[in-house]
């Protein structure tokens, strides 16, 4: 069965509508994903231009994802409104849509009517309602799926950048950095490149907080504190983990390439590296959840919406990540009960 992905539109006085129409153009994406646009399609694809030399895009409209149709173009309706909207100018009704189409959308995932979710940017600001309180889309979906903890992870073919804490306030890292959260996210990590990328045996680096990774105490002691034992502890049970390493020469040096995924240790000190190497083809993948969610690794850019010129290519490969981990899932549950070995482990990170 073609995977089913479920796309919330993210706010719709932003480029997110855009780069699904500009994604959903051609054609042969359908033999590989049947979508979802958890969204009314005439309210968001009508003001496009539409390219004489090319099959007319056409959504079918339903009201439940339960009568969606296998290798067609689909949208569910989130909203009966019309909504009258300006392009880059936010307002409470394109925030109220983003929360619609996001929540419709979580509760098919959940209710297991579709394989996956790839999201459209929302504003964090413009999307708050009195019964949506979260920073962003992986704080949201950690509590909507109950996650106990999940895990930011930029990535791409050839680069994978996580981030142990996340949208929080610098000057509030070094206390919310302990042993107990370092260790939680890179079990996630770990088991992420495993089940989600299919690397049996992965290598990761873990960054250090402070300048030159601390310089043996002199600029810091979280290294020493909180990544070494961790680190130290994780290669005692024979998992290939190092570090900490200095941000700015490991990244300078292009040292990532040496590793399958990098563990930074708060929110900028992996995004700025990695938005700087991959941003036009880089997604944001949350890990940890029991369900897999995708998404392009920029924002809503206002600044351009509504002039045709946003750069699809991130939506895209946000889409093609979702299939391949929806295929690689599939064939992981097929091949474990046939493997013989001790009973599982509590965790759900092992």
């Amino acid at each position: 069965m073609l995977p089913r992905i479920g796309i919330s539109v993210g706010d719709l006085a932003g480029i997110g509508p855009e780069i699904i129409y500009k994604t959903f153009l051609d054609q042969r994406l359908l033999k590989f994903c049947t979508p979802v646009v958890y969204g009314t399609a005439t309210v968001l694809f009508d003001e496009f231009p539409v390219d004489p030399q090319a099959e007319p895009l056409t959504f079918r409209q339903v009201r439940e994802a339960a009568d969606i149709a296998p290798g067609k173009h689909n949208a569910v309706t989130c909203w009966d409104e019309d909504f009258h909207l300006t392009p880059g100018q936010p307002t409470q009704a394109s925030g109220t849509a983003a929360r619609q189409s996001l929540l419709a959308a979580s509760r098919d995932l959940k209710a297991g009517l579709l394989d996956a979710l790839v999201t459209a940017p929302i504003s964090k600001e413009n999307t708050q309602s009195d019964d949506f309180r979260y920073p962003g889309h992986t704080e949201f979906l950690t509590t909507f799926f109950e996650a106990p903890e999940s895990l930011m992870l930029l990535a791409t073919e050839d680069l994978r950048v996580a981030t142990v804490t996340g949208h929080i306030p610098l000057k509030d890292v070094p206390a919310k950095l302990t042993q107990e959260l370092l260790t939680t996210k890179l079990r996630i990590l770990i088991n992420s490149l495993k089940q989600d990328f299919g690397i049996e045996k992965p290598r990761v680096a873990v960054l250090g907080l402070n300048p030159h990774a601390g310089e043996n105490g002199l600029l810091g002691s979280e290294e020493a504190d909180v990544v070494t034992p961790v680190l130290q502890q994780f290669q005692q049970e024979g998992h290939l983990a190092y570090g900490p390493f200095p941000a700015d020469g490991y990244f300078g040096t292009r040292q990532f390439r040496q590793f399958d995924a990098t563990l930074s240790l708060y929110h900028d000190q992996g995004l700025i590296p990695f938005k700087t190497i991959a941003f036009e083809r880089g997604v944001n993948f949350t890990a940890g959840l029991p369900v897999i969610r995708t998404s392009p690794d920029h924002g809503t850019a206002y600044g351009i919406a509504g002039q045709y010129k946003a750069d699809p290519t991130s939506f895209r490969e946000a889409l093609y990540m979702a299939c391949d981990m929806v295929k690689q899932r599939r064939a992981l549950a097929e091949i474990k009960p046939l493997i013989p070995g001790p009973a599982p482990r509590s965790s759900r990170y092992e």
